[in-house]
Formats: structure tokens, C-alpha cells, sequence
């Protein structure tokens, strides 16, 4: 990891930069794996939740002050989506004592992957929602992210892909019992 990756919580000034980059992302990102059919679909199933930056959830990852990666954890029950997919969203908290904390809105600018920035994020998420008494996390994932998320320990629960005006957008909802973390 670069000496000169930092990670902080994302504010609403912040809101223009992580718009673009989850573009990036999402359209560059997604190439690899996705087609081009499938990389306009799901841009109606991903992006920026809002609410996860006013809950104070949100971490945005910067090198040398340029934001990078961004991505956070909620008490809500949403799972996937942002502030434009309403039918996804459910701003219902969740209980930590049965279960899990949601990781949400995972996205690294495309010319900075493998450089433990999803990683990083994945960290710090954790840590927050095991400080809140949750014992448990579940995402739901891209097919560009299940890789990390498995080698961070994520197990599949299901596949749960969805259909956007008649493209399937592939995902697997995945969770991780969270241990100590000292």
C-alpha cells in the first residue's frame, strides 16, 4: 500500500468528487467484466447514497489529498443503491443484536486498484460496525468485487442478480462474521 493513501470520513463537500468517481468506476472499472449493455444497467442499481455520508459511514480514500476509492457501512437496512434507485432503498435501522451491518458503495478509481484501497475501506468498515454492537456484515457484490471480497474473508450467500429494462446486472449478496479486531 502507498505510503500516501489516507482514509477519512467523507463529508458533503465531498459529494461532486465521489460522484465521479463511482463514474469512473463504474464505466472503466466494470469493463473487464461487464458489457457495455450491462455497465449502462447497472449504473441504475449503483451510485451514491447520501445518507450514508449524513450517518457518518462513509469513508472516502485520498493519495496525497486526490480521492481514490470511497466506500462505507450503514445501520439501515438498504443493502445496494443509491440516493436515484428508490425501490432498493429501506431507511429502517437495523438491530446489531440479530443482524448484520450493511457494506455499501465500495468503488476504487480504476487507474488505482490493487493497491490495497478496497482493502483499507473494507478495514475500517468493519471495525465501525463491530463498535456498534454488530457481529456481522453483508454486501452485495460485483462481479469486479467478489474476488476482494472473498480473499477478505466474505462468503456467498446467494446470487441475486438483477434485471434493468431487460439487461441482467450479475450480483452475489455476500457475508462475513466479524471477529475481534483489535
Amino acid at each position: 500500500m502507498s505510503s500516501g493513501l489516507t482514509i477519512r470520513l467523507a463529508t458533503e463537500a465531498d459529494l461532486g468528487a465521489l460522484r465521479q468517481l463511482m463514474t469512473l468506476s463504474i464505466d472503466r472499472g466494470q469493463a473487464a467484466v461487464l458489457t457495455p449493455r450491462q455497465i449502462v444497467a447497472s449504473r441504475a442499481v449503483m451510485g451514491l447514497d447520501t445518507q450514508l455520508v449524513r450517518d457518518s459511514t462513509y469513508f472516502v480514500v485520498e493519495d496525497h489529498g486526490v480521492p481514490v476509492g470511497c466506500g462505507g457501512w450503514s445501520r439501515r437496512a438498504t443493502l445496494y443503491g443509491g440516493d436515484h434507485s428508490t425501490d432498493l432503498r429501506d431507511p429502517a435501522l437495523l438491530d446489531p443484536a440479530k443482524d448484520a451491518a450493511r457494506i455499501r458503495a465500495m468503488y476504487t478509481h480504476p487507474d488505482h486498484v490493487r493497491r490495497g484501497i478496497g482493502r483499507m475501506i473494507l478495514h475500517a468498515c468493519e471495525k465501525a460496525a463491530q463498535g456498534e454492537g454488530f457481529a456481522a456484515v453483508e454486501l452485495m457484490g460485483t462481479v469486479g468485487g467478489v474476488l476482494l471480497y472473498t480473499a477478505c474473508g466474505y462468503e456467498p450467500v446467494e446470487r441475486a442478480d438483477t434485471e434493468v429494462d431487460g439487461v441482467v446486472v450479475p450480483l452475489t449478496r455476500m457475508r462475513k462474521r466479524l471477529r475481534d479486531m483489535a
